[in-house]
């Protein structure tokens, strides 16, 4: 392989303004993201595409590629795909394949789990390799229809209330895409693989795998509350990596963080 992992950091945000560079765990959200793909055994080439000039100007200081996206890739309505094929263009590289899409919105991943999505991506040949959480109690089978004039309660899928099921327990595993990282060949990127039906995921391919993550182990920032958890929990770890490093008993990294820059 010769994994790029592209960092997708826009300016805007209507949930969270200015979230991609607002201050998480003591530095700018993004780097979080950088760190994660500098860490990576499979990782070959790291970009970040954005619209932010200061983003740009610091990726030049540290030593990453930075693709300056158009204003119209950096709406609040602009896919994904176009962002990265764009900056997968402007990197020339016919080379680079897969891609590892790294979202700056999401500084909290476990590690290791870009060398695991790429691990399985090797393994199986699939198109496209994307990170999973666990519902939990938001599991579909709970989902229901609410009546707005009376309150009326009645499922949102089939003919009975929860499924019937009333334990946590006892609901099905499923799992929910949580933003921790996206593996996908060079050629499902490009629209390449033949049979792959139109819409807003073509882009993942014909055969799309899964890596499993656990409950909080990534935070995708698009709440000013998650903005707040993200800092927390990374304030944490970096209290943690300090206490450690200073002699004391360090405090227990969440889920199962190193001690890294």
């Amino acid at each position: 392989m010769n994994a790029l992992a592209l960092i997708l950091a826009r300016a805007g945000s209507k949930g969270a303004p200015g979230k991609n560079r607002a201050p998480v765990g003591g530095r700018p959200c993004y780097l979080w993201s950088v760190d994660a793909a500098r860490a990576s055994r499979l990782v070959s080439r790291t970009a970040v595409s954005t619209d932010d000039d200061a983003i740009l100007s610091a990726c030049v200081r540290i030593g990453v590629d930075a693709v300056a996206r158009p204003a119209g890739l950096a709406t609040d309505d602009a896919a994904v795909v176009d962002a990265a094929r764009h900056a997968l263009g402007a990197l020339d590289d016919a080379a680079l394949d897969p891609i590892v899409i790294l979202y700056a919105n999401a500084p909290v991943r476990p590690p290791g789990l870009i060398d695991r999505a790429l691990d399985l991506f090797a393994r199986t040949g699939a198109d496209s390799v994307q990170s999973y959480a666990p519902v939990g109690k938001h599991h579909p089978w709970w989902t229901a229809r609410v009546d707005e004039r009376d309150g009326a309660v009645t499922p949102w899928d089939g003919d009975t209330l929860n499924h019937g099921v009333h334990r946590r327990q006892d609901l099905p595993a499923a799992f929910i895409p949580d933003g921790g990282v996206l593996v996908v060949s060079r050629r499902a990127l490009l629209g390449e693989i033949p049979g792959v039906a139109p819409g807003p995921h073509a882009f993942l391919g014909a055969d799309r795998r899964g890596v499993v993550t656990g409950a909080g182990d990534v935070v995708d920032i698009d709440t000013p509350f998650d903005l707040r958890l993200a800092d927390l929990i990374l304030r944490d770890r970096v209290d943690g990596c300090a206490a450690g490093a200073a002699g004391a008993a360090p405090l227990p990294a969440p889920s199962g963080g190193r001690c890294t820059p």
